[in-house]
């Protein structure tokens, strides 16, 4: 018996290093379906699945620094944060989103070297998520990664510990990770991250953030950092503006997923040249508070996906449909 229990945790090691990175066992069995917001699964005539991982939506606690997933409001939140962004990326695919211990809002005001350890805890969650999901569902079918916020930075950890192997990476129609920033340094460390260049290359990052004209300094993008950007409007890497008639629609959603106002032509937009940032333009910001204490007025960072929602809608389905030609299917 102890011989065949042997066999079977090798068996096991060998089809969890098998996609190319490691995952210790957090203790959340993803065989439990209560341990998924979605897990869609049973439509196999869908094109391809879209792996989300969901922004912060946990305060934190004067001792409890991850989220708990015995905290039933919290995970109601979740879902519903989950919901907010699912319309943009779920028309014929199968939507796949784990719960995970994520790391609450008040650990990006830690030191980092402190911080660290809540966001290394919510990442073994999410790479033990993704290993059961592969493994158990994905049969070779391609894959969009879609993140925001914490999400986004969780898929680009993902990406630079598990699409190390080719055959995942031919797997892969995108990563949204979006209102993270990942530098150009990143990508030279990492040959698998490939940002994108255009709106229809495939197997690369999409990533940008929203702020006002007048900032140089956030959270999310510190002062001396550049990160790399895409233009939502025009998919331009460059400065080039785009005019707000080429905004298809701001859509501001509510927990179900309904968008309670739809507002065409909203914004306009640039990347700033020293920063990387998503340069918003055509509205004040006063009337888009940032919501959060840790941002200052004018980081629209709770707007990023918000602002540009029936844009990136389109582009998902553009990218399926270059993924789709490109190999074939």
């Amino acid at each position: 018996m102890k011989k065949l229990k042997l066999s079977a945790l090798f068996l096991i090691s060998v089809i969890l290093l098998s996609i190319g990175c490691t995952a210790q066992n957090t203790n959340i069995n993803y065989s439990d379906m209560s341990n998924w917001a979605y897990y869609e699964n049973d439509d196999t005539n869908k094109t391809c699945d879209v792996f989300f991982i969901c922004p912060t939506v946990y305060m934190g606690t004067n001792n409890i620094h991850n989220m708990e997933l015995t905290d039933e409001k919290t995970k109601a939140d979740f879902l519903g944060a989950t919901n907010m962004e699912k319309g943009i990326y779920d028309d014929n695919t199968r939507f796949f989103a784990p719960y995970y211990r994520q790391a609450a809002l008040d650990v990006y005001t830690m030191d980092p070297n402190k911080s660290e350890q809540y966001f290394e805890k919510a990442f073994e969650d999410v790479k033990y998520s993704f290993k059961y999901y592969y493994e158990n569902c994905n049969d070779g079918r391609p894959i969009i990664l879609a993140g925001f916020s914490q999400g986004a930075d969780m898929c680009i950890r993902l990406m630079k510990e598990c699409f190390t192997d080719k055959k995942i990476q031919e797997q892969l129609i995108a990563c949204y990770a979006i209102g993270w920033r990942i530098t150009d340094e990143e990508t030279k460390e990492y040959p698998q991250l490939k940002f994108a260049s255009s709106e229809n290359d495939t197997g690369v990052i999409i990533s940008f953030n929203s702020e006002a004209v007048n900032i140089d300094n956030s959270l999310i993008i510190p002062k001396g950092t550049k990160t790399l950007a895409i233009n939502p409007l025009n998919w331009k890497t460059d400065s080039t503006k785009a005019d707000k008639k080429l905004n298809l629609g701001a859509c501001f959603t509510d927990y179900d997923g309904n968008i309670k106002n739809e507002i065409p032509e909203l914004t306009g937009a640039y990347i700033d040249s020293v920063r990387g940032s998503l340069k918003v333009t055509d509205i004040k910001s006063e009337e888009y508070p940032p919501g959060l204490d840790i941002f200052d007025n004018g980081i629209y960072h709770l707007y990023d996906y918000q602002f540009f929602y029936r844009n990136l809608e389109k582009n998902v389905q553009t990218r399926i449909d270059s993924y789709i030609k490109s190999n074939g299917r």
